[in-house]
């Protein structure tokens, strides 16, 4: 029997500044499914990058007084570098002005929209808000400005391509209705299905080559403008595949992947969920089989933004307090619906539980284990006295991550893990196995048990913790693997550093 294939995208974001926090949640929350999958034995292709042609990358470069290109290659080097603070698995990077699938798959994506009729050009005139590389309507202003970024939308007028958006919108009702487009969580499914319900509007899919300074794309027979970033953008996801080339790669993981999903901040959800499908859909190609959105990580309750360069930076904050810290909060806070606001406090709380509760655990192990049965140990008898309760955690932890994964509620299943680490700290609590030692030995009378079943259990329980603690902790769970299959003193000490002292 085949392995099925799982395909996972984080977005591409602008890198008109630093990475900051809110795009290092998504990398973790796309890793963490994707390294899961593989755990299960899936094949899987896991896709990150940068978004190289916005204007508002046109502006950054002209504020700092850098050519767009240089300006660009730099930002895209601080992205692609947060593979190592953030122990990110993705197999491919793609950078939007450099890479040379890129061009050729945006072009033929075009073509085929074209060929079915739902390119056209007119006369615009609009509020454009370089922010969002979108146009907006005054109904969507706050105080004259964009209610996103704060900021007095340019009054803007040209001549522009358009995409026939509004023919899809029944078809992407019944899509969304139907579950065969999976959104989640339900909240922004309901979201989604409102905009369609508002009705659908036609957008402009170009930009004049001088508004966008030369930078981006041109449009296939009209170099005079370039393609619109979002078009550009969203397409990366089939030309990392290369589809321009019609190369194999587009075949095996997006014709005839198993699943093909997106994951996304809810600021772009629209992009995401109605422009994307409705150009795949003109274009004849698959649509995703779902698309996963977060919230914002916030500090003080204000979104982060690059170009206000409020942001926190991800490599420091895993240099400070571990790179296993950074992403245990990730997953151990951040809702499945809501902001999250990011405190440096409460990462400290994340290390040292970690460090307490897991670290402990599994320290105390492997000192039983090296004091009482330094050979090894008998078969465990799961109906012993006492581990009943344990066991049954041990086999129902694997699914319960399975099942809050697959709908997008990455805390529910590392609360799934830290449920088997309680109980297994429990367990060692009620069975005293060092009394149960003195026992044995007739050191201590009345005390009842076996103390190979209560080793057992626990080396069980702390081998289930570190196989499931992969795609959450992956460095961490390596050494754990390590420090309980050598049974190593030193290594089980410092598993976990707490978090270190103002």
């Amino acid at each position: 029997m085949s392995k099925r294939r799982f395909y996972i995208t984080t977005a591409i974001p602008y890198v008109n500044g630093d990475p900051h926090l809110g795009f290092a949640l998504e990398c973790v929350q796309a890793d963490v499914l994707a390294r899961h999958r593989r755990l299960r034995g899936e094949h899987v292709r896991f896709l990150s990058g940068t978004d190289d042609h916005a204007l508002k990358n046109v502006e950054a470069a002209a504020v700092a007084g850098v050519p767009v290109a240089d300006f660009v290659a730099a930002k895209a080097q601080r992205f692609g570098a947060l593979r190592a603070p953030l122990e990110l698995s993705y197999d491919d990077f793609i950078r939007t002005s450099r890479d040379p699938r890129h061009r050729p798959g945006v072009e033929r994506l075009w073509r085929a929209c074209a060929a079915s009729g739902d390119l056209y050009e007119r006369e615009y005139e609009g509020l454009y808000c370089t922010g969002c590389e979108a146009f907006i309507t005054t109904s969507e202003l706050v105080d004259g400005l964009c209610s996103e970024h704060r900021r007095a939308p340019e009054q803007v007028a040209e001549r522009n391509w358009f995409f026939g958006l509004s023919r899809y919108e029944d078809q992407l009702l019944e899509l969304i209705r139907s579950g065969r487009l999976r959104i989640e969580p339900a909240q922004r499914r309901n979201e989604v299905l409102g905009l369609l319900r508002g009705g659908l509007q036609d957008f402009s899919i170009s930009r004049s080559r001088e508004r966008a300074r030369g930078w981006g794309i041109p449009v296939p027979g009209d170099p005079g403008q370039v393609v619109y970033v979002w078009f550009d953008a969203l397409g990366n996801y089939i030309s990392a595949l290369d589809y321009g080339r019609q190369h194999e790669p587009y075949g095996e993981w997006w014709e005839r992947s198993d699943e093909r999903i997106h994951v996304v901040g809810k600021g772009i959800i629209r992009f995401h969920a109605v422009h994307w499908p409705a150009i795949l859909l003109s274009a004849g190609e698959p649509l995703p089989t779902a698309i996963f959105v977060h919230d914002y990580v916030t500090i003080d309750g204000r979104k982060l933004s690059k170009s206000l360069g409020d942001n926190r930076d991800p490599a420091a904050v895993a240099a400070r307090y571990g790179r296993a810290a950074l992403r245990w909060w990730f997953v151990r806070d951040v809702p499945r619906s809501g902001d999250a606001d990011f405190h440096d406090d409460q990462l400290a709380a994340r290390a040292n539980e970690l460090a307490d509760g897991l670290g402990n655990l599994v320290n105390r192990t492997i000192t039983l284990l090296a004091r009482y049965r330094p050979h090894g140990i008998t078969p465990v008898d799961p109906r012993a006295d006492g581990s009943l309760v344990l066991h049954a955690t041990i086999a129902s932890t694997p699914g319960k991550i399975d099942d809050a994964l697959a709908h997008f509620d990455i805390k529910a299943a590392a609360t799934a893990l830290w449920e088997l680490v309680d109980q297994a700290n429990r367990f060692v609590a009620s069975t005293r196995p060092w009394q149960l030692a003195r026992a044995e030995n007739g050191g201590e009378a009345g005390v009842v048990g076996d103390l190979d079943d209560v080793l057992g259990s626990l080396l069980v329980a702390c081998r289930t913790l570190a196989r499931e603690l992969q795609p959450f902790l992956p460095a961490a769970s390596e050494r754990l693997e390590r420090a309980l299959d050598t049974t190593d003193l030193e290594l089980g000490r410092r598993l976990f550093p707490k978090a270190p002292r103002e």
